[in-house]
C-alpha cells in the first residue's frame, strides 16, 4: 500500500472516531439527529444544545489534543533519535502542568484566560531544555529516561507543594481532577484557546522534517549537508512545547500518546523522520477520540478520567517496548 492511500486510510479512521464521539453521550441519538443538530435543522431544541455545545468542542479537542501529543512524539524521537523520547517521558507534560497548576493556584488563570496555555507552553520548553542539557547531545535511551524522570519528579513534587498549600478545597479538587486528564465538560472557547498554539507549534516542524531526515545519519553528517542541528534542536523544542503545553492546559495530563502512535506506525512509513510527523499526529488524534468514547462507555458510577485510561494502555506498552529493546541488545 502506497504512502497516500495509508495516510487516506488513517484519516478515514479519525472522520470514524469524530462521528463516533458525537454519537456516543448519556443521550442516545442517531446519526440523523446529530446531522440535524450540527445544522441547525433539528425537531428538538435541545438537540444542537447536546450536539454543538457539548459533544462537538469535546471531539474536536480529542483529536487537537491526540494529534499535538503524537505529533510531539514523533518529532521529539526524531531529535534525539531515541524512540522512547516523548512528552509525558521526559518531563514536558509534567512540567506543562506545573505551569497551569501556578496558574490555577493563584487564581490567575480565571483572570487572565489566555495566561493558563502560556504558562504550560513556557514551563513544557523549559523542562525539554533542561532534560536534554541533563542527557547531553549522545543520550542513550537510559540517560534520557533517567533524565526526564528526575525533572518529572521535581515538576511533580513542587505541583504536589502547590496542592497541599491550596487555601481552598474546590480549587483542590479541581487541580486534582484537571491533573487526571479529561475532556468532559469543555466549550469551544477552550478549542478557540488551543487551536492557535498548536498550529504554530506544527507550523514550525515544516521546516525542520529534512533536517529530521538528515539528523538520523548523525549531527556531523547533518551538519556537512548544510543543516544546522542548533537551529533545528532550538526549532523542535520551541515546537514541542507549543503543541504540549497547549494540549496539557486544554486537557490535562494524556500521557504516553507520544510515544505509542508513533512507534506503531513508524514500520508503515519506512522509518523516515518526516514522513512519521503527519501520520503520528493523524494516528494521535485517533487514539485519544477513541479512548475519551471508551471512557463514555466503561460502566461506572461517574466518568473513568481519560488519562487514567491512557496510562493503563500506554505504561505496559512501554514496558514492553524497553524488554524489546533489551533483547535486541544482546
Amino acid at each position: 500500500m502506497s504512502i497516500p492511500l495509508k495516510l487516506a486510510l488513517l484519516v478515514l479512521m479519525l472522520l470514524v472516531a469524530l462521528s463516533g464521539s458525537l454519537l456516543v453521550g448519556p443521550a442516545p441519538l442517531s446519526f440523523g439527529d446529530v446531522l440535524a443538530g450540527l445544522f441547525g435543522q433539528a425537531d428538538d431544541p435541545r438537540i444542537p444544545l447536546v450536539v454543538v455545545d457539548i459533544r462537538l468542542p469535546r471531539a474536536l479537542l480529542g483529536a487537537l489534543v491526540g494529534g499535538a501529543l503524537g505529533l510531539s512524539g514523533a518529532a521529539l524521537q526524531g531529535l534525539v533519535r531515541n524512540p522512547l523520547a516523548e512528552p509525558g517521558l521526559i518531563g514536558a507534560s509534567s512540567c506543562a502542568g506545573l505551569g497551569a497548576v501556578v496558574m490555577l493556584y493563584g487564581g490567575w488563570a480565571a483572570l487572565v484566560p489566555w495566561g493558563l496555555p502560556l504558562a504550560a507552553i513556557v514551563m513544557a520548553g523549559l523542562g525539554t531544555i533542561l532534560v536534554l542539557a541533563i542527557a547531553g547531545r549522545e543520550a542513550d535511551s537510559q540517560t534520557l529516561i533517567l533524565a526526564g524522570v528526575a525533572v518529572s519528579s521535581l515538576a511533580v513534587a513542587l505541583t504536589s507543594l502547590a496542592m497541599s498549600l491550596s487555601p481552598n478545597p474546590f480549587a483542590l479538587s479541581e487541580i486534582v481532577l484537571w491533573l487526571l486528564g479529561s475532556l468532559r465538560d469543555r466549550s469551544l472557547n477552550d478549542v478557540l484557546m488551543a487551536l492557535p498554539f498548536m498550529t504554530a507549534g506544527a507550523l514550525l516542524l515544516i521546516p525542520a522534517a529534512v533536517g529530521l531526515n538528515a539528523l538520523s545519519l548523525g549531527e556531523q553528517t547533518a551538519e556537512s549537508l548544510g543543516i544546522s542541528v542548533r537551529r533545528l534542536r532550538l526549532l523542535v523544542i520551541a515546537a514541542v512545547s507549543l503543541l504540549s503545553g497547549a494540549a496539557v492546559a486544554v486537557a490535562g495530563s494524556v500521557g504516553f500518546v507520544g510515544l505509542v502512535v508513533p512507534h506503531l506506525l513508524r514500520p508503515w512509513f519506512d522509518y523516515t523522520p518526516s514522513r512519521l510527523l503527519l501520520p503520528s499526529a493523524l494516528g494521535g488524534a485517533i487514539l485519544v477520540t477513541c479512548a475519551d468514547i471508551a471512557v463514555r462507555l466503561i460502566p461506572n458510577q461517574g466518568e473513568m478520567l481519560l488519562g487514567v485510561l491512557t496510562s493503563l494502555l500506554g505504561a505496559p506498552f512501554f514496558l514492553m517496548l524497553i524488554v524489546k529493546m533489551r533483547r535486541g541488545k544482546r
